[in-house]
C-alpha cells in the first residue's frame, strides 16, 4: 500500500505541473468536439495483488464541463493478512484462506473538466465521483491436502492426497499441503455478497484530443457489506474476528479507449 500511494502522490504531482504548462481551466468556448467516450483499463489497488482487476467505462459528454458515465469494473479483493508460503514439493498456497473474492462493481456517476488540454497536445485533468452496487462473489478456496501420516519436515512414505476447501478444523498441519487447487475448482459451489461502493477519483488524459484517448485514474474507493465476507479462517477464532465489512482502499488504473 505504502509503494503505491508514493505512485499515486507522483502521478499527481507530475500532472499537475503538466497541467499548469500545457493546460487552460475549461470555458464555454472550449465546447468538446466528440460526444461519446468508450476506455478500457487495468486496475490496481492496495486490496488487490499484482493487478487487482480490470474495468470499462463509457461516457457521454453533456455540455463544455460536465459528463455522465457508467463503467463496471471486476476485481478480486484480498485479506490484509493474506501470505504466501511454499511447501515441501515447491508449490505455493496462502495459509488460512477459505474463499477467494471477487468484486462485480457497477456505477453510475459524473464528471467535470478541471483543465482542458489543447486539441492535439498536453494534459487533461477531470475530477469523478460515482456510486453503485458491489456484487461479492465467494467462491471456495481448494487445496490438495495430504492425510497421510509422516514425520515433521519430511516427505511421506505414501500419499493420501485430497481436494477440499481449507477448514481450519480438519486442516490443521500446515506441512501437510501440497498445494492449492486450479482457480475455479470451487465454481459451482459460488455465494453471492451484496454490498454498495462509492469512489472520487481524479483522471489525467493524454493522446489526440478528438480522437484516441489513453490516461491514469487515481482515486479512493469506500465499499460495505452487509455482512463480513469470510475469505480467512483460523481456529477456535470467530470469523467476523478476522473479516472485515468494510473495505476502503486507494486505486490507480491505466485506461485506453476512443472518442466519437
Amino acid at each position: 500500500m505504502r509503494h503505491l500511494l508514493s505512485l499515486t502522490g507522483l502521478l499527481v504531482c507530475l500532472a499537475g505541473s503538466a497541467t499548469q504548462a500545457q493546460s487552460l481551466p475549461a470555458s464555454p468556448n472550449d465546447d468538446p468536439s466528440y460526444r461519446k467516450e468508450f476506455v478500457y483499463g487495468v486496475n490496481f489497488n492496495t486490496r488487490g495483488g499484482l493487478i487487482g482487476g480490470a474495468s470499462v467505462r463509457s461516457t457521454r459528454v453533456l455540455n463544455e464541463s460536465w459528463s455522465r458515465f457508467w463503467s463496471v469494473e471486476m476485481v478480486e479483493v484480498k485479506h490484509r493478512k493474506e501470505r504466501r508460503l511454499t511447501s515441501y514439493n515447491g508449490s505455493s498456497f496462502v495459509p488460512d484462506k477459505s474463499n477467494y473474492f471477487f468484486v462485480l462493481r457497477p456505477s453510475i456517476g459524473a464528471q467535470r473538466v478541471i483543465f482542458r488540454k489543447a486539441a492535439e497536445s498536453g494534459v487533461q485533468v477531470n475530477a469523478l465521483a460515482s456510486a453503485g452496487p458491489s456484487i461479492g462473489l465467494l467462491m471456495p478456496y481448494y487445496i490438495y491436502y495430504d492425510y497421510a501420516p509422516r514425520s515433521p519436515g519430511q516427505p511421506p512414505g505414501s500419499e493420501d492426497i485430497r481436494t477440499e476447501q481449507y477448514d481450519p478444523a480438519i486442516h490443521t498441519r500446515e506441512e501437510n499441503v501440497r498445494d492449492r487447487a486450479p482457480l475455479f475448482t470451487g465454481a459451482g459451489e459460488v455465494k453471492p455478497q451484496i454490498g454498495a461502493h462509492m469512489r472520487a477519483a481524479l483522471s489525467f488524459e493524454y493522446g489526440r484530443y478528438r480522437d484516441a484517448v489513453a490516461g491514469i485514474e487515481t482515486g479512493v474507493l469506500l465499499e460495505v457489506y452487509g455482512k463480513a465476507p469470510v475469505i480467512l479462517r483460523s481456529l477456535n477464532v470467530p470469523d467476523s474476528q478476522i473479516n472485515n465489512r468494510f473495505y476502503p482502499s486507494v486505486y490507480l488504473t491505466i485506461y485506453l479507449g476512443s472518442r466519437s
